[in-house]
């Protein structure tokens, strides 16, 4: 008889996550794998640590429908800040320009029609600092020596983006975007098309797909369970997915 793999339990679900603000996408996997001493868990969509929200966790054989929900639609909360830009194309990164911030950013009209010009299928580079390979290494690491990286422009879709409040210093939308769509580079791109340099000053995930970020659990809400011996309670209806064709 074949023993069980190491790391292997009877867990098979999936779980949606709030993820705060401070982790990594992979700080999330690990304490999942620590509470609940199964090796086979994977996220379906990086988060990056600065921003919070919802993050999909698969554990056991439910990992292998990581890669299919990925591919899902996404909605984001995000605050664009004028005035500077930085490294990261976030609040993290070092400031690499700086301007005046025009009178005209804080009117509505300029600004929905700033907007309006970015939906549809757009043509958007990721950021220096992302985990796309280029030669089999990770960009942000080629970013971090001070390297510049060539990173090819990629088709992506943005399917809304609504005004939620503007000051003239920042813009709060909520963007519907496909896969791929990095917000950073689009409030990197917004800025430049209004001729002031910008950023992405926070992030917040609210939906992949059907699933929102009012149906996640905290990691708090995690551990409790896990103490109590019922995680399974947490998992969601298991997702039927799509075949690619």
């Amino acid at each position: 008889m074949a023993k069980p793999r190491r790391g292997a339990t009877d867990l098979d679900g999936v779980l949606l996550i709030d993820k705060p603000i401070g982790l990594t996408s992979h700080d999330v996997v690990d304490q999942i794998r620590s509470l609940t001493s199964e090796g086979r868990v994977g996220h379906a969509g990086t988060l990056d640590p600065a921003a919070s929200g919802l993050l999909i966790v698969c554990i056991g054989p439910a990992t292998r429908l990581s890669e299919r929900l990925t591919g899902m639609d996404k909605e984001y909360l995000a605050r664009i800040a004028f005035g500077s830009s930085t490294s990261t194309d976030d609040a993290d990164g070092e400031v690499i320009a700086s301007s005046q911030i025009p009178a005209k950013l804080s009117e509505p009209g300029f600004i929905h029609s700033v907007l309006d010009s970015f939906i549809g299928n757009i043509s958007q580079i990721p950021p220096q600092f992302s985990a796309i390979k280029k030669q089999g290494v990770p960009a942000y690491r080629q970013a971090r020596k001070g390297q510049t990286v060539a990173l090819e422009p990629r088709l992506v879709t943005i399917y809304r983006l609504e005004l939620l409040a503007a000051t003239e210093a920042s813009w709060d939308i909520v963007a519907e975007v496909s896969k791929g769509t990095y917000i950073r580079s689009l409030a990197r791109d917004i800025g430049a098309a209004v001729g002031c340099p910008a950023h992405l000053a926070e992030l917040r995930r609210l939906r992949i797909g059907d699933w929102r970020v009012a149906q996640a659990y905290s990691l708090d809400d995690i551990a409790a369970a896990c103490a109590l011996g019922n995680i399974n309670r947490c998992f969601i209806e298991r997702p039927v997915v799509q075949a690619a064709e």
